[in-house]
């Protein structure tokens, strides 16, 4: 697909604002967010465990079956989502809480958009790529989107001292209630099964 015909594609998706359940993140104001995110984007090679990759595939690939038809998207989401938690000189994220976000926030649908502007698998505010010399339409596309959502996401874990809770409920805009923070956390359950492979959360969810 060319690049013309994503930025329509995305245009017209402003236009009609395809609302996905869960699709809500908060603005993604903070002030120490730009420089995290530009970390993010500018270093993005992946350095992986050969053994904890296949478990991971083996695991999630199946899963991910109904809910993302295409198989080279699935494939590519799962790469992502697992360099992305396992990020060189970064607190590890957990792939299945990445997993869970991801599936409240858009449905593991990369057109998602939210009431709120924000686009993609990760719900991730529009204003982000023009920041960071990218395109708007980039948020469409698996990796920036999870680049910067996981960024995103690390910085509020980092910000609440390791509840994943709070962090969560930071993340999507709902300080202060449970419904989203609790969501995710079951949700989590769905996808947690390489999440044990020897190494510690960054979190404890309490």
């Amino acid at each position: 697909m060319t690049r013309a015909r994503v930025a329509a594609l995305l245009a017209a998706l402003g236009a009609a604002v395809l609302l996905v359940p869960g699709a809500r993140a908060d603005q993604q104001r903070d002030p120490q967010l730009e420089g995290v995110l530009r970390k993010a984007i500018a270093h993005a090679q992946c350095f992986t465990d050969q053994y904890d990759s296949a478990v991971w595939y083996t695991l999630m690939e199946p899963r991910l079956r109904t809910l993302v038809k295409d198989k080279d998207e699935r494939l590519e989401i799962l790469k992502e989502v697992y360099c992305e938690t396992r990020r060189p000189g970064e607190t590890r994220l957990q792939p299945g809480l990445v997993m869970a976000v991801i599936d409240i926030e858009s449905r593991f649908n990369r057109w998602a958009v939210s009431s709120a502007g924000a686009v993609g698998l990760m719900q991730v505010m529009p204003f982000w790529p023009e920041k960071l010399g990218l395109h708007r339409y980039d948020l469409v596309h698996v990796a920036p989107n999870v680049h910067m959502g996981c960024a995103i996401l690390r910085f509020y874990i980092r910000y609440e001292h390791n509840d994943v809770r709070r962090a969560l409920a930071r993340y999507n805009g709902s300080v202060g209630r449970r419904d989203y923070a609790d969501l995710v956390v079951n949700d989590w359950l769905r996808w947690n099964g390489a999440d044990d492979l020897g190494y510690p959360r960054a979190g404890a969810a309490h």
